[in-house]
């Protein structure tokens, strides 16, 4: 890893637990009523381990969506997975929760993969299987979080801006979604280059059809870090 790379990797784990389960908080209602006070509930004692710990915090079951066509068995287990792909920076966050007890799991395998900023996935569509880029796992740490370093995706024919994933416990597949995207941010981020080199991505999230099907309750909550981003979810799911 170089010494770019470490720095960055620590700028994301300073993040901590706020983007950790940043997507607990965009889907719940985090003990309190319509007239509470905001800066109390974004204090660092209503997120992370202690919040779900202590019931001020609940989780929703990720929905199951379709694997696709482009799941590759065998992936690497790695944090950064771009391999000199262009494209603007993203960095994952996504967190692992026991949906009965909302505490987290550790030692999950979370495997992703998408598509690079030509709409191409690695090991497909007339691509060598050798090639890997923008595919990778990595195990959850005592937070149940795992961090990946990758770019944000690019778009193809017929299909929203979406990053794979799947989750495995004692190598059992516990989840198989999508991660979404808000389209206003895809809209400026495609505005760049090399994304601007294909204009006129044909479908929004709103006329997907995968995304119709749960993908309200997969968007990842995302900040702007330097000249890239920062996407995070927490993802509920049954052990068994």
């Amino acid at each position: 890893m170089s010494e770019h790379d470490r720095i960055e990797d620590r700028r994301i784990t300073r993040r901590g637990s706020l983007l950790g389960f940043g997507g607990l908080l965009a889907g719940v209602i985090a003990g309190a009523g319509p007239g509470a006070d905001r800066s109390e509930a974004a204090s660092d004692d209503a997120v992370g381990p202690a919040a779900v710990a202590s019931g001020a915090v609940t989780c929703v079951l990720a929905p199951e969506q379709t694997e696709g066509p482009y799941f590759l068995a065998g992936d690497t287990v790695r944090r950064n997975v771009t391999e000199g792909k262009p494209g603007v920076p993203l960095a994952l966050r996504l967190t692992v929760v026991d949906v009965s007890t909302c505490r987290p799991i550790k030692g999950a395998a979370v495997d992703i993969w998408h598509c690079d900023a030509g709409g191409v996935y690695s090991g497909v569509s007339g691509q060598s299987s050798a090639r890997r880029f923008l595919r990778g796992i990595q195990r959850t740490d005592a937070n149940g979080v795992a961090v990946f370093r990758t770019i944000y995706p690019g778009w193809y024919p017929g299909r929203t801006v979406h990053i794979h994933v799947k989750v495995f416990l004692g190598g059992n597949v516990v989840h198989t979604g999508q991660l979404y995207f808000p389209d206003t941010l895809t809209d400026a981020v495609y505005r760049r280059s090399p994304y601007s080199r294909r204009p006129g991505r044909d479908v929004r999230n709103t006329a997907d059809s995968v995304f119709r099907n749960g993908g309200r309750q997969s968007m990842l909550r995302v900040t702007k870090n330097g000249s890239g981003y920062v996407g995070a979810i927490a993802m509920g799911v049954h052990r068994s």
